[in-house]
């Protein structure tokens, strides 16, 4: 029997050119990358990464906050996300820090960059050599890439502003782009001499290298989240915030297919398969989808059932509708935390803060003296996790209204499995 187990546990990915899902995470799917052995690298929102060689998992656990951005790098993996730094594993380590959350990665053969929302871009060299920043640029930056020879940086962000940087020196170079919609993606094709930029107007722009000239395409779906381009530099996957995944031929620019991935929301990471014949994708969902690229719209949407987070708050009472607003997306009311951003709350009343076995919790409620009960759940909303608890990982966040604050605790008690 233990035999059967293992031999399922271990079922291989499947053969591309199929559709298939990986789950086990337990948040929306914010970053995906693919290694050149097949291996995929799923960045979340539930604060880890899951690396996929088969149908189960290691789970990168390290980051306090969750992970915007994963990217192969030789043998090693690197990521990053809300909780400012850039870690490298195994082991993970944290080899860079910024001073706002990191949202973009890109990887060379000797350097690793990081887009920041503190304004700044990092250099980290992967021998471990004194780091560079770039900027500041003014404003958030959202998306980096090298050239193909590691020797420039393109980067972009939300002045609207798409700028080169010389690697060597730290200088920027040239302004490709200025205009007035903050640009999200960015993705480089130096061999067939353009570069596409996706926007919060909507609208995936390639432009020209050596001309100037620019192609625009867009649907009136905004904003454009995620971006991807085959193996083979033929197609050009967008991916927006109305859950749609457009797929542009780079062979006679016309939009070759366009679909609604997601049941709803948003889709935030795309990747293609290494061979180039699936497209992942990543969403609210806490899975990863991947549909065979030729039969993109035949396939099932991202997720059989909304999160509560994304029900209609018409059908529930108002604790749960308080719970499903600020507490759902990272807490489970389960003994089992399902891999969430933050621990179970079954059994919070009478449990003392940061004691849950099997979460990692931040410093500041490692050794606690908070005990959770109605009051102290109450003043945790009412003054905002920022200021009841300064340093832990909770976003922040308040409920002004003293009667949604106990219809909440009403709600949690019921849920949490409470005794009165």
């Amino acid at each position: 029997m233990r035999g059967l187990v293992l031999a399922l546990a271990l079922i291989p990915l499947p053969a591309l050119a199929e559709f298939f899902t990986l789950k086990g995470h337990g948040g929306p799917i914010m970053g995906i990358a693919t290694a050149p052995d097949g291996r995929i690298a799923t960045a979340s929102f539930d604060n880890s990464v899951g690396l996929w060689a088969d149908r189960t998992p290691e789970w990168l656990e390290g980051h306090e906050a969750a992970v915007n951005a994963v990217a192969f790098n030789g043998t090693a993996i690197y990521s990053a996300g809300d909780d400012f730094t850039l870690r490298k594993w195994p082991g993970g380590d944290v080899v860079g820090r910024h001073q706002g959350k990191i949202v973009g990665l890109a990887a060379s053969k000797t350097h690793v960059a990081t887009a920041s929302w503190d304004g700044t871009i990092g250099i980290w060299p992967v021998n471990g050599a004194a780091p560079t920043t770039l900027g500041p640029t003014g404003s958030g930056v959202n998306a980096v890439v090298f050239s193909s020879d590691g020797t420039r940086l393109y980067s972009a962000g939300m002045d609207g502003s798409l700028r080169i940087w010389d690697i060597s020196n730290g200088q920027e170079i040239n302004r490709l782009i200025e205009h007035g919609f903050g640009i999200n993606e960015l993705v480089l094709n130096e061999q067939d001499n353009w570069i596409a930029y996706g926007a919060v107007d909507g609208v995936t722009r390639i432009l020209d290298l050596s001309t100037g000239e620019e192609r625009d395409f867009t649907l009136d779906r905004r904003p454009i989240l995620a971006m991807a381009l085959s193996p083979d530099r033929r197609f050009l996957a967008v991916g927006d915030g109305e859950g749609y995944i457009m797929v542009i031929d780079t062979s006679d620019w016309r939009i070759a297919q366009d679909f609604r991935a997601t049941l709803r929301g948003p889709v935030w990471a795309l990747a293609f398969s290494v061979d180039g014949e699936n497209i992942h994708a990543g969403g609210i969902d806490e899975a990863m989808y991947s549909w065979p690229v030729t039969t993109l719209s035949d396939r099932q949407q991202m997720a059989s059932a909304e999160p509560s987070f994304l029900q209609n708050p018409d059908e529930m009472d108002n604790g749960e509708r308080q719970f499903a607003r600020k507490c759902s997306i990272c807490h489970s009311l389960t003994p089992d935390s399902q891999r969430r951003a933050g621990p179970s709350l079954h059994g919070v009343f009478g449990r003392r803060a940061g004691t849950l076995p099997g979460y990692l919790y931040s410093d500041t409620l490692q050794g606690s003296d908070i005990i959770w009960n109605d009051e102290t759940i109450n003043a945790l909303f009412d003054e905002g996790p920022d200021h009841y608890i300064p340093g832990s990982k909770m976003p922040m966040q308040r409920i002004t209204q003293a009667q949604d604050r106990q219809d909440l605790i009403a709600f949690l008690r019921h849920a949490t499995g409470a005794r009165n």
